[in-house]
C-alpha cells in the first residue's frame, strides 16, 4: 500500500465487497423491498445456512412472518426497514429474543438466544435509500448476566456493570417505542389536518396539477401552501404561500393566513390589495410574518395574467408556443410585515395566448445550499422549457423530480401549481 501524502486515501482500489464480509457481527444486505443481496460469514455462521440458500431470495422466504411476535425476524426487518426507508436514518433496536437451532440436535431443539440490531441506509446520488444494511450481535451473555443478577446470585463488577447496561438498554427501548408510537398519532392528526386546510378544487379541473411535498423531517406537513379559487365564470385566483418553519406550528399558521388571503381576494379581486389585507392580518399571527406569497388572477376572457408578490419566487410563464418562457418579476413587494400596513403593494398584468401554462411553486423547488437562487431559477425554467409539451400532471411530475437532490441531505417543503391557460 502507498500514498501520496499524509492522511490521503490509499492508491489501490477498495474491494467493499471483501470488506462486508469481513464485517466481525452478523450482517445482511438488502434491496429497499426486502430482497436479500448478499450476507457476510458470520450472518451465514449464525443462521446455518449458504449464501446461495439467502442471495436473491425475500427475507420472508427465509425469516417468515409472525402475525402473533412482532419481534419475529420477518416482523422486525419489515417494521424497521419501513422506518429506514422514511426516515432515511438509521433504526436501532435494542433487544429481542430469536432462538436458533442447536447444532447437532435433532430438528426443532432450539437455544434461548438475545439480540440487538442496527439498521441502516445506503442513500444513492438522488439522496433516496438505495441498499439496506441489517447488522446484528448476539447478547446473550448480557441478558444471562441480568437473570443471575436478579436472581441473587455473585458477579464480578464486570457482569454487574454489563447488567446494568443491559437493564439501561431495555428501558430506552420501551421509552423509544413510546415515543415511536407517539410520533405515527402525531403524523396521522398532521396529514388529516393538512387534507383539511388544502383545497380540492383544483383536481377537479383536468388543466390544472397541483403537488404538496412536506421536507423529510417535517411530519408530513409545512408552512407551504397553494390556494385555488373561482371569482366567478372565467375568472380564476391561484396562489402559493411559504410560512417559515415546519411541523404542526407552521401548518396552523399556514391554516390562517391562507384562510384570510382566500376571504380578501373573494372581497377585493385585486391581488395587491388581497395581499395588502393579508399583511395586515399576519401582524395578529404569532409567527407569521416573513411569510412570502403570491397571487395571481387570471382571467380567461381577456387572456390576462395580474399578479402581486410578497417577497415571493416569481411564477413563470411558458408561451403557447414552447419556445420562451416568461419570468413574472415585475411586481415585487417584500414579505409580510415588512412593509407599513398603510403602504400599497403593487401588481402587474401581462396577457398570454391559450395554451400558455403558468407555473407557481415555493422556494423548495429552486434553492440549494451549494448554490444561488439564480442558478435554481435557470435550472427550472430549462426544465419547463424541455417538458412544456406534456400535460398539467406530468408535467408537474417532471418539474417536481427534475431538479438535482440536496447534496448536504436537508430539504424543504414544496407547493407546485401548474395551469394550463
Amino acid at each position: 500500500m502507498s500514498t501520496s501524502g499524509s492522511g490521503e486515501v490509499p492508491s489501490f482500489a477498495v474491494d467493499y465487497a471483501a470488506v462486508f464480509r469481513a464485517i466481525p457481527g452478523p450482517a445482511l444486505l438488502l434491496s429497499p423491498d426486502l430482497v436479500m443481496l448478499d450476507a457476510n460469514q458470520a450472518f451465514l455462521e449464525t443462521c446455518d445456512r449458504s449464501c446461495e440458500e439467502l442471495v436473491g431470495y425475500s427475507v420472508f422466504d427465509v425469516f417468515p412472518q409472525d402475525p402473533q411476535d412482532s419481534m419475529a425476524p420477518g416482523n422486525r426487518l419489515r417494521a424497521s426497514v419501513e422506518r429506514v426507508l422514511a426516515t432515511r436514518e438509521s433504526d436501532t433496536k435494542a433487544l429481542y429474543r430469536y432462538d436458533l437451532p442447536v447444532p447437532g440436535r435433532r430438528p426443532g431443539h432450539f437455544e434461548e438466544r438475545y439480540w440487538s440490531s442496527v439498521t441502516a441506509p445506503v442513500l444513492g446520488p438522488d439522496g433516496q435509500v438505495v441498499l439496506i444494511i441489517s447488522q446484528v450481535r448476539d447478547v446473550t451473555g448480557l441478558v444471562r448476566s441480568r437473570v443471575a443478577l436478579d436472581n441473587g446470585e455473585t458477579l464480578s463488577r464486570a457482569e454487574t456493570m454489563t447488567a446494568a447496561l443491559l437493564a439501561r438498554s431495555r428501558q430506552l427501548q420501551e421509552r423509544n417505542e413510546s415515543l415511536r408510537l407517539a410520533h405515527e398519532r402525531e403524523s396521522e392528526i398532521a396529514m388529516s389536518l393538512q387534507r383539511a386546510m388544502l383545497p380540492d378544487t383544483a383536481r377537479e379541473r383536468s388543466n390544472v396539477a397541483v403537488r404538496y411535498q412536506p421536507a423529510t423531517s417535517a411530519l408530513h406537513v409545512c408552512g407551504d401552501w397553494y390556494d385555488f379559487l373561482e371569482l366567478g365564470p372565467g375568472w380564476l385566483a391561484v396562489a402559493v404561500g411559504d410560512v417559515v418553519g415546519h411541523g404542526l406550528t407552521a401548518a396552523g399558521i399556514m391554516g390562517q393566513l391562507r384562510s384570510a388571503l382566500s376571504t380578501a381576494m373573494h372581497a377585493t379581486g385585486q391581488p395587491a390589495r388581497a395581499l395588502k389585507a393579508l399583511a395586515r392580518y399576519a401582524v395578529t399571527v404569532e409567527g407569521a410574518l416573513a411569510t412570502t406569497a403570491v397571487q395571481t388572477v387570471i382571467d380567461e376572457t381577456t387572456h390576462t395574467i395580474t399578479y402581486s408578490r410578497a417577497g415571493h419566487p416569481p411564477p413563470l410563464l411558458l408561451d403557447a408556443d414552447r419556445q420562451a418562457v416568461r419570468v413574472l418579476d415585475e411586481a415585487a413587494d417584500p414579505p409580510l410585515g415588512a412593509l407599513e400596513p398603510e403602504v400599497a403593494r403593487t401588481q402587474s398584468t401581462l396577457s398570454y395566448q391559450p395554451g400558455a401554462t403558468l407555473v407557481l411553486y415555493t422556494d423548495g423547488l429552486i434553492e440549494r445550499r451549494d448554490q444561488d437562487i439564480d442558478t435554481g431559477l435557470a435550472c427550472l425554467i430549462q426544465i419547463l422549457t424541455l417538458h412544456g409539451h406534456l400535460g398539467p400532471e406530468p408535467l408537474a411530475d417532471a418539474l417536481l423530480t427534475g431538479r438535482p437532490p440536496h447534496k448536504d441531505g436537508l430539504d424543504d417543503d414544496i407547493a407546485l401549481v401548474v395551469v394550463r391557460l
